[in-house]
């Protein structure tokens, strides 16, 4: 009833909405009537809408801030007088650079480009056997032991010292020649296996300690075939550094440098073996370059045999893992050079 009596009154005096306003009757009833009223029918239209209740001027700056093209006007000169307001000026100190990150001066490659590299045969050749020339070459192992790190250096002083406490300075020696006299032990016996020699290895695994060392390897060698040389000499024609290499042969099919190593302590890793990876790396170099050997190797193979005849651990070095060794080794190269 009163919405119509409100409706006629607007028909029909449609100047007087102010005056309307004004009378008590409305100030106490319209206002409540109206909002009822409208809320209704607003929440009919706009039932549903959820994006209403976002801050739509928040959103705005969001999109403008992600969409927009325009560059930080942060540069480097700024984000650095910045930091020295706050820190103060950067330190001159520059960090040390590892040697594996260095490039050597007089870098050569490890695989020869203008050596011809022919087909391994597994035929029954006899492997070579080139002695060592007697020269002004340094060898491998003199320049790895001229240019040690004061690292190295500090901790086989502090394993010599500990040894001479142990065993008096007669003992120690007598020690290290008895080291050097299984090492030559163990190398010989392996050459007679390789050379079929059966009872000549027979006669060198009588001994307690090489038959444990050959216990130690048995595994190894089942996985080593076409052996093409034996404790040969190779020298680097353009390097000019020669060695020994104990063994080149296959081992699971791929053409190795191998290197046979005793030690009475678990080396399980190839990190343990300190020097032998560079070592391995410069024989390779050199045969690669070396006139003698009409074959090319890109793989090397480190064995720890043990004492006590505990399985071996063969670590295998794949040409990528070569070739970071070789730039290491041509890195202790120059740096025994610029000392002499």
């Amino acid at each position: 009833l009163f919405k119509m009596q409100f409706l006629q009154i607007l028909s029909r005096k449609p100047g007087s909405l102010e005056v309307l306003f004004q009378i008590p009757f409305c100030q106490k009833q319209f206002p409540c009537t109206c909002l009822s009223t409208s809320v209704c029918v607003y929440s009919k239209k706009k039932k549903g809408s959820s994006y209403e209740q976002v801050d739509q001027e928040k959103y705005k700056n969001l999109v403008n801030s992600v969409t927009s093209h325009k560059t930080s006007a942060q540069t480097p000169e700024t984000i650095l007088e910045e930091d020295s307001l706050l820190y103060g000026p950067p330190a001159k100190h520059r960090p040390p650079v590892k040697a594996g990150t260095k490039t050597p001066n007089n870098w050569v490659p490890l695989i020869n480009p203008s050596k011809r590299i022919l087909p391994v045969s597994s035929g029954s050749n006899v492997p070579m056997k080139i002695g060592l020339q007697r020269t002004k070459m340094p060898s491998v192992t003199r320049i790895l032991q001229q240019t040690l790190s004061p690292q190295q250096v500090f901790y086989l002083e502090r394993w010599k010292q500990k040894m001479i406490e142990m065993l008096g300075k007669e003992g120690f020696e007598e020690y290290t020649k008895n080291l050097f006299l299984q090492g030559e032990l163990f190398h010989s016996a392996l050459e007679s296996i390789f050379l079929s020699e059966e009872a000549s290895a027979r006669d060198q695994g009588e001994d307690d300690v090489v038959a444990g060392y050959l216990s130690s390897v048995e595994h190894v060698l089942e996985d080593i075939s076409d052996v093409k040389a034996l404790e040969s000499g190779v020298h680097h024609e353009t390097l000019q550094y020669l060695g020994l290499v104990d063994c080149v042969a296959k081992y699971r099919g791929r053409l190795c440098v191998i290197d046979w190593k005793t030690s009475e302590k678990p080396k399980p890793s190839l990190q343990n073996t300190y020097d032998n990876p560079l070592q391995v790396a410069a024989y390779i170099g050199a045969i690669n370059h070396d006139a003698n050997y009409d074959f090319q190797v890109c793989c090397g193979l480190i064995v720890v045999a043990y004492k006590n005849g505990s399985p071996a651990h063969p670590h295998f070095m794949d040409p990528d893992l070569c070739s970071q060794y070789w730039n290491k080794w041509l890195l202790r190269l120059e740096e025994y050079m610029d000392k002499n």
